[in-house]
């Protein structure tokens, strides 16, 4: 052949031409990707197809309903901006994020709190506040407090732990809905004292509804949900050699059973006390609830947390590796 040369390809008859079916596009699919060199992305793309296939032949899928499903799907990431993250609430509402994160539950090594979701509404640049400050500046509701001890599974306290805490104000708004989302509210920082106690003034929470200006709002409509949540508090707390935390506490509201996202659990929900003589702070109505971390173990250096600050999302995260 000569230099420089394309070389054509043989006949018709001598290419190896498959006809598709919906019985053999999905191995042809899987055959494809055999070359992948990263082994994890290899067996969750290769899973993810089997079961979308499978999907696809179950419901019988339609033309129209496939391009519907690309538009919605379209529409979800349209919608993201750098405070407000659409698929993470997709995710929330179907109940992914709570099999992802009870599934990363499992693999802990010792029982501690139970966890919750961090929601779409986590930020990472919560202000540091002393112990005993108030996290809320516009609402100006009747305060209470929130008080307890960080402990290890075994029941000593966790000097200096990091507690990141938010919620919404009393009208049931995260400072990311309120304006442009430029003012930091409803959320602080804090750090447990030597005996590893804490404690904090806020306003009480009020159950709300998730966004419902979006498609998953129009999801929720179609399926006839409320798309409600119950009041609650959230936490992420960490020490070094412990396993971070992510969990909320939850305040009795018609919004329990019905949690849209599927956060709220018998173990969370909390009570006040009008008058506690153990509160640190007293003539508050107060909460008292005492953490327990967990120690590190080697899944917790690759899982990640179920959730993120949704102004770090959208850019070039690469690929996750969990090892092979």
């Amino acid at each position: 052949m000569r230099v420089g040369a394309i070389e054509r390809p043989g006949s018709l008859e001598e290419t190896a031409i498959k006809n598709y079916t919906p019985a053999t596009v999905t191995e042809a699919v899987l055959q494809q990707m055999q070359s992948a060199a990263e082994q994890r992305l290899k067996a969750i793309v290769e899973s993810a197809v089997r079961h979308l296939h499978a999907f696809a032949r179950e419901v019988n899928l339609t033309p129209a309903e496939w391009l519907k499903a690309i538009e919605f799907l379209t529409r979800v990431g349209q919608t993201c901006t750098a405070t407000r993250q659409e698929f993470i609430l997709l995710s929330d509402v179907v109940g992914l994020s709570t099999l992802v994160n009870t599934l990363h539950d499992a693999t802990a090594v010792e029982k501690g709190t139970r966890t919750s979701l961090l929601g779409p509404f986590f930020r990472e640049d919560a202000p540091q506040l002393p112990l005993g400050g108030q996290i809320s500046s516009r609402d100006k509701s009747e305060e209470i407090l929130l008080w307890g001890t960080v402990r290890t599974a075994a029941g000593r306290g966790i000097a200096n732990a990091q507690l990141m805490v938010w919620q919404t104000s009393s009208v049931g708004a995260y400072d990311l809905q309120e304006g442009d989302g430029a003012a930091i509210d409803y959320r602080a920082t804090f750090h447990t004292d030597a005996e590893g106690k804490y404690h904090f003034r806020t306003v009480r929470p009020l159950g709300y509804s998730i966004p419902m200006d979006g498609p998953v709002g129009d999801l929720m409509r179609a399926q006839r949900r409320e798309g409600c949540r119950p009041a609650h508090i959230h936490f992420l707390i960490s020490a070094p050699g412990f396993r971070e935390l992510v969990t909320a506490l939850y305040f009795p509201d018609r919004y329990l059973e019905s949690d849209v996202v599927f956060g709220a659990s018998p173990e969370l929900v909390v009570k006040e006390a009008a008058d506690d003589p153990q509160a640190p702070v007293k003539g508050l109505s107060s909460v008292h609830f005492d953490f327990a971390l967990a120690r590190a173990g080697s899944a917790d250096l690759a899982s990640g947390r179920v959730g993120a600050d949704p102004t770090l999302l959208g850019g070039d995260l690469g690929v996750p590796s969990t090892g092979g």
